[in-house]
This record gives structure tokens, C-alpha cells and sequence, in this order.
């Protein structure tokens, strides 16, 4: 029972060091004009528009949405191979592992 506990702890104090680790990630992506900056946590960071991007507002749209979707995949790609090196050592009756 002790071992159980202290692996939960072990793996709390791994969780938060990859949130701090997230926080301090910052993912760009880019198209035609557009870049967005998310952090690993999927916080906005910044936003640029170009000026030509400004031009077509339907384009600027479509442009605004795929930056932020790239972003965000990739953000949720980094933080699940973080995680995924923390609970492969898991192992806790009843959830299935």
C-alpha cells in the first residue's frame, strides 16, 4: 500500500514539473500572414497579421483558424509524449492497466 502511495506522489511531483515545463513552451504556427504563438498549456501567447493578410477578411478567417488548430495539435502532441513517459511506470488496480 505504502509503494502505491508513494508512486502516486512520484508521479504528482512529475505531473506538476511537465505543467511548469508546458508553461514555459512556446508553439508558432504560420500561414500566408497569419502566425500564432500558444504556449504547451494552449494559452494564446501572441498574435500577428500582416498587412497583406488584413486584405481579404474570409482568407484572414481561414488563415486565423488554421494557426490556431496547428498550434493547438501540436501543443496537445508535446504534452501527451511528456505524459506518456510518466505513466507508462503506472500501475493502479481498477483503471485498467
Amino acid at each position: 500500500m505504502f509503494d502505491k502511495v508513494k508512486n502516486l506522489y512520484k508521479v504528482q511531483k512529475q505531473a506538476r514539473e511537465i505543467k511548469s515545463q508546458l508553461k514555459k513552451t512556446h508553439i508558432e504556427a504560420e500561414n500566408e500572414g497569419v502566425t500564432v504563438i500558444v504556449t504547451g498549456e494552449q494559452e494564446v501567447v501572441e498574435v500577428r497579421i500582416s498587412d497583406e493578410a488584413v486584405q481579404d477578411k474570409k482568407k484572414l478567417e481561414k488563415n486565423l483558424e488554421s494557426c490556431f488548430n496547428k498550434a493547438i495539435k501540436k501543443s496537445q502532441q508535446i504534452g501527451a509524449e511528456l505524459m506518456k513517459d510518466i505513466m507508462g511506470d503506472v500501475n493502479f488496480p481498477g483503471l485498467g492497466q
